[in-house]
């Protein structure tokens, strides 16, 4: 390990370190623009100039590896003079935005042009212009101000793993553009925005809506996927403005996907601010007791297994386990929160988690997915394959239609025929060894066999032993791994959520309460009296008898589980709109109007029952290693091809649906996946 000194600082660092590496582990702040932690080193912008002894000239630290007996002085008077002589170069072609730049008070340059750069400029000659670009709907474009740092190409290329985004021209006609004139396609294209050290790319949707110091910032987890990406809101007043990423090395890193990020206009979208009940077939605003006194009217004598309830993608722990309590409570055992109707098997939580960890993916060989797309199903767990792809020595297989992932994929068949054996030969000589089931796999008929033969199929290839659990479920919903932590599952003798379906087709169920449910078949529930609780007005409140307004992600302290088994916590940052409130307390109001009251009157109540009931819940932010034991059942698989769940990677659910942003994002990718036409002269 090179040892060097800094600044009069001895300090030891990592074989392969730079200069600038170095200097921030000795603690001394050395400016730059082009370098970023998870990015190739460019050495573009030059600000992280310093003095090394004996150096005919400054050196790029960021560029420079670290190496025995070093001497660097970061203030010296040569370093100074060479810094303030690039910020001056850096400003020479830069508009004098800052009033009007979304970029003003969270920007790189101007933080620098205050520490490093001259108090006065010398260029009189006029500054270059550069035409704006389409990047689509999500990123706004001013490039006039761009110092040419290539972190959004770097990000687009090696991270994104798309060629969307280069260089053009040299030297002062250098333009940073897309290769064809093309919108950007990645889905996780919003993070150059925050890359870009200066107001070059901005957040389109958020444009003009207000400044950084005006903001209140709340951190808090994503529930638009199963990934648990950490993320920031910042509100002002009532509304969400933005999403922001928030670091979590082993869950995100420091990126989100552009849903997580963009989608947050669908939040004052389409929502349910009020109580309403069905009348002559129309809804209308009631209040509250109107709608609880109702429900307690037709849950009046109706036996319990006339009873059901089903939990929605977007559900949280702790309205789970409300709902559960006074379903419980009721006599009824018809409860499922798998609305997708998956085959995941309860009794054994090893057989429904992402055992080996989105971080552990970094430490895997070979990896064979089954009946899922992780590009659009968990974009940020793409981008973790393709940064363990990007290491070498790492191969990935699929079973299921043609992929595109960003980085080689070998296709083993398009259904499951022949399973076992192709996918045995392609792991056998693995030494960590993945599988990956994901929902297209699983909500088949044969789900449940294809689930048991991947477990089989793990243990012949040694996936699981001591400090290892290749064996992977990868979810699409936030409150799936919650709902199955808790048991939101049907008891003995309960229907699951085609059981309940079929039931009220057949007049069998005649009480359905639908919590956030929107993605069954509402034609399906036939005459039954139909409870919806949740934010938006999507299928199930349009099928709805009673409606209840609950509060959206944003608005509520609650619990969820991600799909590697994490216990994170979602926090309040703005408070639901109009009567809405939180899921748990509509539920514990509930119970109190149809006598049978739940045993907790306030959320920490809540969770000291959840936690004592289902000890998972007691360790945040911990991943506990899941027992391995049997799940599935064996029986034939089905030779048809495997149908990815995710047709639109945009809207998935009642919040991005209701978003325009998405809408506009979908439409832009409909358009540029459709063939194109013309003649040729």
């Amino acid at each position: 390990m090179p040892k060097l000194t800094i600044n009069g600082i001895a300090v030891e660092v990592p074989n392969g370190a730079t200069v600038l590496q170095a200097c921030q582990l000795a603690g001394v702040e050395v400016p730059h623009f082009c370098f970023h932690e998870r990015l190739a080193i460019a050495g573009n912008c030059r600000m992280c100039l310093v003095e090394q002894e004996k150096a005919p000239k400054p050196i790029a630290a960021c560029a420079m590896p670290a190496a025995d007996n070093m001497v660097i002085l970061t203030e010296s008077e040569r370093a100074r003079k060479a810094r303030k002589g690039v910020m001056e170069f850096l400003l020479i072609n830069h508009p004098l935005d800052c009033p009007i730049c979304d970029q003003g008070g969270e920007c790189d340059l101007q933080d620098q042009a205050m520490a490093y750069g001259f108090d006065r400029g010398r260029y009189l000659e006029n500054k270059r212009a550069v035409k704006d670009k389409d990047f689509g709907p999500l990123v706004e474009t001013s490039m006039n101000r761009c110092i040419h740092c290539t972190r959004c190409v770097r990000f687009i290329g090696d991270v994104a793993g798309v060629a969307d985004l280069g260089g053009i021209g040299r030297g002062e006609n250098m333009e940073i553009d897309t290769f064809v004139g093309k919108a950007l396609e990645s889905e996780l294209s919003g993070n150059i925005i925050d890359l870009c050290p200066v107001g070059a790319l901005t957040s389109k949707p958020y444009a003009f809506a207000a400044r950084p110091w005006e903001l209140r910032k709340t951190e808090s987890v994503d529930v638009l996927d199963a990934v648990g990406s950490n993320i920031r809101i910042d509100s002002r007043g009532p509304a969400v403005l933005r999403i922001l990423p928030r670091l979590h090395e082993d869950v995100n890193e420091e990126w989100i996907s552009d849903k997580t990020r963009f989608a947050v206009d669908g939040l004052a979208k389409r929502r349910l601010d009020k109580p309403y009940l069905r009348r002559a077939g129309k809804l209308v605003e009631a209040s509250w007791q109107d709608a609880f006194n109702l429900i307690a009217t037709r849950l009046n004598g109706v036996a319990g297994s006339k009873i059901a309830a089903i939990a929605g993608d977007l559900a949280d722990a702790e309205a789970m386990m409300a709902l559960k309590d006074l379903m419980a409570a009721l006599g009824s055992s018809n409860i499922d929160c798998r609305q997708d109707g998956a085959a995941l098997d309860p009794s054994n939580r090893a057989g429904y988690l992402f055992n080996t960890t989105i971080a552990g993916i970094e430490q895997a060989d070979a990896c064979v997915l089954i009946g899922t797309n992780p590009r659009v199903e968990a974009a940020i767990m793409n981008a973790r394959l393709r940064k363990r792809w990007l290491q070498g020595g790492f191969r990935v297989a699929a079973f299921g239609p043609k992929l595109d992932l960003t980085f080689p994929v070998t296709s083993l068949g398009a259904g499951p025929e022949g399973f076992a054996d192709r996918a045995r030969e392609f792991l056998k000589d693995a030494k960590n060894p993945m599988i990956v089931v994901g929902q297209g796999a699983l909500r088949r008929k044969d789900g449940a066999a294809i689930l048991a033969a991947a477990r089989d199929l793990a243990d012949g290839v040694g996936a699981v032993r001591e400090g290892w659990n290749g064996f992977n479920v990868l979810h699409l919903a936030a409150a799936r791994v919650g709902g199955l932590d808790l048991g939101f599952v049907p008891g003995s003798g309960g229907r699951d959520v085609a059981g309940i379906l079929a039931g009220a087709e057949k007049g069998e169920i005649d009480f359905v309460y639908l919590l956030g449910a929107d993605e069954i078949d509402m034609n399906h529930l036939g005459r039954a009296f139909v409870v919806y609780q949740g934010s938006h007005g999507d299928a199930g409140a349009a099928r709805a008898d009673v409606v209840l307004p609950g509060a959206a992600y944003t608005e509520k302290d609650a619990t969820y589980v991600n799909t590697e088994g994490r216990v994170q916590l979602a926090r309040r940052a703005v408070f639901p709109p109009g009567e809405a409130r939180e899921d748990w307390s509509i539920l514990r109001a509930l119970s109190g109007v149809v006598g049978k009251i739940l045993p907790y009157d306030s959320l920490a109540a809540l969770r000291a029952q959840m936690a004592k009931t289902y000890p998972t819940f007691l360790g945040v932010d911990h991943v506990p290693q899941a027992a391995w034991g049997p799940f599935g059942k064996s029986g034939a698989l089905d030779p048809a091809p495997f149908v990815y769940p995710v047709a639109d990677f945009y809207r998935t659910d009642m919040i991005s649906r209701a978003s325009p942003t998405m809408a506009e994002c979908a439409a832009v990718k409909s358009a540029s996946s459709q063939p194109k036409t013309g003649t040729h002269g």
